[in-house]
């Protein structure tokens, strides 16, 4: 199972917390284990204290993992005991680097088989499919064609947030071929066996949007219309 976010979550929306329960009630777990992997965000000290805050261990088992400091010798081993697995927001391009230097990138597929679930926000989302769209590379919005491709086609975070990504994404997504997703802030993908489950938002009115190549404009756009979760 993969769960993918546009935008929001702990560290978007720390007063709504409708998408952290839906993942932890995914886990089915009484007290799920759950582990922080910030790679995008550098091991940043304050989103790791910020996931603990929103992951306490009256609700969880917290856990991060480093791969600027490692300490895991095994990842799949490690990663394969954690219930959930949450993927930060930040630098996909650098996330795809460092995973595949340390070859976490080799364990993914073994791990989710065996029934841990990836859950991702912004970088933490893009990551999982074949490419998109991302200012990892300086403040311009820029192609990403090397993504870890376990879900299939592109995907645009932030489509409602960042005023850029609606022509931006429509663009990329003529120009290349591939068909995609872009979600609003707030809505949520949930993938089972690479195909899509359901489709939650934590706020109500937001919307995601399937992209296809052709119709008018070269793009054809229709709506994923989310189950608002409050």
């Amino acid at each position: 199972q993969l769960i993918v976010f546009g935008g929001g979550g702990w560290i978007m929306e720390p007063l709504n917390p409708l998408l952290d329960l839906y993942l932890l009630g995914a886990t089915r777990r009484e007290r799920p284990r759950v582990c922080l992997v910030p790679t995008a965000a550098g091991d940043a000290a304050a989103y790791v204290d910020r996931f603990l805050e929103a992951f306490p261990e009256e609700l969880c088992e917290p856990t991060w993992l480093s791969l600027f400091s490692r300490r895991v010798t095994d990842l799949g081993e490690f990663l394969a005991e954690q219930d959930l697995v949450y993927v930060s927001g930040g630098n996909t391009v650098n996330l795809l680097a460092v995973w595949r230097a340390q070859g976490l990138d080799r364990v993914l597929e073994e791990v989710l088989a065996a029934g841990t679930i990836f859950c991702g926000v912004s970088a933490g989302a893009l990551c999982w499919f074949e490419s998109g769209i991302t200012d990892s590379y300086g403040p311009a919005l820029s192609p990403l064609g090397n993504g870890l491709g376990l879900l299939e086609g592109s995907f645009c975070p932030h489509y409602d947030s960042d005023p850029r990504r609606p022509a931006a994404y429509r663009d990329f997504v003529a120009r290349t071929g591939v068909p995609g997703i872009a979600l609003e802030d707030g809505v949520a993908l949930h993938y089972v066996d690479g195909k899509l489950a359901r489709v939650v938002t934590s706020r109500p009115g937001t919307c995601g949007f399937r992209f296809t190549p052709g119709g008018e404009g070269g793009v054809a756009v229709d709506p994923l219309l989310p189950e608002y979760l409050g």
